[in-house]
């Protein structure tokens, strides 16, 4: 691998809408061999999560990524991202000053990808199936602020919302809004395995193995009407054991191209130029994950809000990502990152740089014994290899206090995701891939009823006040007061706590063109985006 390092220009991002209205469902087919496209994602259907890739169930970054390829939503987000522009929708925005009604209307023509029409009923019917399901994924809560859905003929679907929600139209670009056709998806129940038919730009063929799926082949959709342009005709997305593996094949020209997740050495390898591969470029996206530390509030371990304030105390962020990811992340002091409208540094506002003098202190005045015995879960195959030093990083961070004494337990996702789910994780780390890139995305599905954590946290002033104000304004900047409260109302009770935001990496053979926006900063695949072009 070599040192051509390309970065995405911010400037891109200004001309999003412009290029999302210049794409066509019928231009640049592509042809030729399948591209593929390695990940170290896992793809299983287990008794615990028997449906990963039912849009009413699914809610990883993973899952979400095969499903932006299959699966259309009224809305979308741009390639640069934005404001979301209209997909499977002529036309879409609110008819009221309060924005609390919302109308779209249907492209002509419109067909799921085995032929059948689709209506403003099959809308409405695919987002009252999520709601009533109400998977334990708890990703209907991004359409909680739905009140009823009313159609008009055949081409017509207004939300009637039950409050203000100026971020609406994003969640509209979610698979969780995916439109799916009721002859393949019952209305109460969820569709176990790994079969998907929508009307996105590609139909899906799944080649499983036992519970897992190995590999996604995407074969264009001849039916897609909508706002991309789909630049190859069949991409296969191919799931690895681990990075290693993925970048062997990349070097052997077996994939054309890897995303998530690469290992921090690989991409210093490529980065210095210590590789002596000059086919392969390093694509460097700006992105928005984070992440971070959750805890179980009612845990006896982490319960009393001074051990966790005395961990928020300690942890040094600046060293944990020098030690094991250099400058591929950041530290951050806050869930919202530092580049998103709203982000307040609140954590370091109230704790600045560590110290262990301090932390004793919130202990002793909240008269907790010390060391404090706890364990800190992670998960060992989805975030990459740096996890386990991480964890590792944490532990000696913490242990060197005094203060505590921690030990780590590293545990395959398939298993941490119900663990974590059943509430048997006292303290645990996740990371977060947003839905849309707003403020409100790094805030509600945490902090809000029914969050996605299963948290018993719940401030009732966050819940009933400031989250509500906050979606009142269509002006995200005139949101920044309540959502710096929310902020700083976090950093004083501290049930999760923010560790660190990451940059997105591609590698790609000089052969595939469109690597620049193969992911956008939600680390959101766009399969549709890669092409053939020439080596050079």
């Amino acid at each position: 691998m070599n040192r051509k390092t390309l970065v995405l220009p911010a400037v891109l991002g200004l001309l999003a809408p412009v290029l999302a209205a210049c794409g066509g469902s019928d231009g640049g087919s592509g042809g030729g061999d399948a591209i593929v496209v390695g990940t170290t994602d896992r793809f299983t259907a287990t008794d615990d999560v028997p449906a990963p890739l039912d849009p009413a169930y699914a809610y990883d970054v993973n899952t979400w990524n095969v499903l932006r390829q299959t699966v259309q939503t009224l809305m979308i987000q741009p390639k640069g991202d934005g404001q979301p522009v209209p997909e499977a929708a002529e036309s879409c925005s609110f008819t009221d000053t309060g924005n609390e009604r919302y109308a779209c209307t249907l492209r002509k023509g419109l067909q799921f990808s085995d032929g059948d029409p689709i209506t403003a009923e099959d809308v409405k019917f695919s987002i009252d199936r999520t709601l009533a399901i109400k998977a334990d994924s708890e990703v209907a809560e991004l359409l909680n602020t739905i009140d009823t859905v009313e159609t008009k003929g055949d081409r017509e679907v207004i939300f009637h919302l039950n409050t203000a929600d100026a971020t609406f139209p994003y969640k509209l670009s979610t698979p969780v809004a995916g439109i799916v056709n009721p002859d393949d998806y019952a209305k109460d129940k969820l569709r176990d395995g790994f079969a998907v038919d929508g009307s996105g730009p590609y139909m899906l063929r799944a080649e499983v193995d036992g519970e897992e799926m190995t590999k996604a082949v995407f074969t264009k959709n001849p039916h897609y009407q909508g706002a991309l342009k789909v630049n190859n005709s069949k991409v296969e997305l191919v799931s690895f054991a681990d990075a290693g593996a993925m970048g062997e094949a990349l070097d052997q020209g077996d994939i054309d191209l890897m995303a998530r997740t690469m290992t921090p050495d690989q991409i210093r390898t490529m980065v210095t130029g210590a590789s002596t591969d000059n086919d392969i470029d390093l694509v460097d996206v700006p992105g928005l994950s984070i992440r971070y530390l959750a805890f179980d509030t009612d845990a006896p371990t982490v319960g009393t809000k001074a051990v966790r304030q005395a961990m928020a105390q300690v942890v040094d962020r600046t060293k944990l990502v020098s030690k094991v990811y250099g400058t591929q992340a950041e530290p951050l002091y806050s869930l919202v990152p530092a580049s998103v409208t709203g982000h307040s540094n609140s954590f370091f506002n109230k704790y600045g740089d560590p110290s262990v003098r301090k932390a004793k202190s919130l202990l002793k005045k909240a008269d907790v014994d010390t060391p404090v015995k706890l364990t800190l879960h992670y998960t060992t195959d989805h975030y990459g290899s740096g996890t386990k030093q991480e964890f590792e990083e944490l532990r000696r961070q913490l242990n060197g206090t005094g203060l505590f004494d921690v030990t780590v337990q590293g545990t395959p996702w398939s298993k941490f995701v119900p663990a974590q789910r059943k509430g048997e994780y006292a303290a645990y780390g996740m990371g977060w891939f947003p839905d849309f890139p707003d403020a409100d995305n790094f805030l509600a599905p945490f902090l809000g009823k029914n969050n996605f954590l299963k948290s018993p946290y719940a401030n009732r002033e966050i819940i009933d006040t400031l989250i509500p104000e906050s979606r009142r304004e269509a002006d995200r900047l005139a949101a920044e007061k309540s959502l710096t409260e929310i902020q700083d109302i976090v950093a004083e009770d501290v049930p999760v706590l923010p560790l660190w935001q990451g940059k997105d990496y591609v590698a790609a053979r000089d052969t595939v063109t469109g690597t620049a926006y193969a992911l956008n900063s939600s680390s959101t695949l766009q399969l549709w985006e890669l092409g053939r072009g020439v080596s050079g």
